[in-house]
């Protein structure tokens, strides 16, 4: 009964070193990709793609880099131990037998290797979701991603809405959120304009 219990369990080993590992990776990731696409844009705010490509592989590097313990853990999970190699109940089990046997060298192991396995890796992934995007598009929030368009000078004597009505559905999602808090009994932050009174 152990071991029909044990093939169930085995293809999850790691999975909390993943995450370990894959949600630092994309809090570091997506923000200095968007921070550096920002600095690698035109004078009009539109980049092409080979600023999109430079952005992503220069967001991938500290991304990869930094999640290199994460991912070490994860491998030494994962991977089935040979006879007479260490083996691991879990990630903090891994980490004090690592830390012990190998020091903390060890937990860096492969990190340069990563760094040119990922960035490229994400580069081109993010790439070719931007151009997808800007083929394929499809408004969901009222406006398109940042860079994918060149900036609309505003001439002199233009008039511009500043109404939230007029971007987005605003009343439809008003009434869509109403409807969620009455029927689950969520309490949903509430936002107003400068122009409402409070």
């Amino acid at each position: 009964m152990y071991y029909e219990c044990l093939k169930y369990i085995l293809p999850f080993q790691g999975a909390r070193a993943c995450f370990l590992r894959d949600i630092p990776f994309s809090a570091i990731y997506f923000p200095v990709y968007a921070h550096t696409k920002l600095k690698f844009a035109d004078a009009d705010g539109h980049n092409g793609p080979g600023s999109l490509l430079l952005s992503a592989v220069i967001a991938g590097v500290p991304a990869a880099y930094l999640v290199t313990p994460a991912d070490v853990i994860k491998t030494r999970l994962q991977v089935a131990a040979r006879e007479g190699q260490t083996t691991y109940s879990g990630v903090v089990d891994a980490c004090r037998k690592i830390w012990r046997e190998e020091g903390g060298y060890a937990f860096w192991k492969g990190g340069p290797a990563r760094v040119f396995r990922s960035a490229p890796q994400f580069g081109f992934t993010l790439l070719t979701y931007e151009i997808l995007q800007r083929l394929f598009y499809i408004d969901f929030g009222g406006r398109r991603p940042t860079g994918s368009q060149t900036k609309v000078p505003v001439h002199a004597g233009e008039i511009r809405s500043t109404n939230p009505d007029h971007v987005g559905g605003y009343r439809l999602a008003n009434a869509t959120f109403s409807g969620m808090e009455t029927k689950f009994g969520l309490f949903l932050p509430k936002f107003r304009t400068p122009n409402q009174n409070i």
